[in-house]
């Protein structure tokens, strides 16, 4: 007598190398998708689920390879992410300025600070809501009751006037 385990079994056997290339299309690793199969059909043989036609069954194997096969993606994509990603900054060696260097940005600071002390409150409050706190245009508008297209402008015409400002003291 033929049992479930023995049609699923036969059916992997029958499949294996349509399987293979089937994942190896989508991983581009013939040797990762042999492992991607094998693996499916550990998952696949236990399966008690009886009554199944082996086209439902064949589907279903396909299904299996096809997920492990975007997992693996996925988990190639996490690592290639981390390991491109740039090294922190503590661990970078720091340059050390010169003392015109300094002196040069802690006047521009000053100037910046200058320009936006002279600049209307609600436009002080949207450039350090969004320069310096990290807020969306949406939250600044939101925080002083005005338009997204509001605090944009607000936001812009400071970094233009502490812009030109800089650039006209370093001319």
């Amino acid at each position: 007598m033929t049992t479930d385990a023995d049609i699923r079994h036969g059916l992997y056997i029958a499949h294996r190398s349509a399987l293979i290339d089937y994942a190896a299309r989508i991983l581009g690793s013939r040797e990762a998708a042999e492992d991607i199969v094998q693996d499916a059909y550990l998952r696949f043989a236990p399966n008690r689920t009886s009554g199944d036609s082996a086209r439902q069954a064949l589907a279903y194997l396909y299904r299996i390879v096809r997920n492990l096969a975007f997992d693996v993606l996925k988990r190639r994509k996490i690592e290639v992410r981390e390991q491109a990603g740039d090294p922190p900054f503590w661990t970078v060696p720091q340059t050390i300025e010169t003392p015109e260097q300094t002196l040069i940005l802690n006047d521009e600071v000053r100037i910046a600070a200058d320009v936006l002390a002279s600049l209307p409150r609600d436009v002080q409050i949207a450039v350090e809501m969004h320069r310096f706190g990290g807020q969306t245009l949406e939250e600044v508008a939101a925080h002083l009751g005005i338009s997204v297209a509001t605090a944009h402008r607000h936001v812009r015409s400071a970094m233009v006037k502490i812009a030109m400002a800089i650039g006209t003291v370093n001319s």
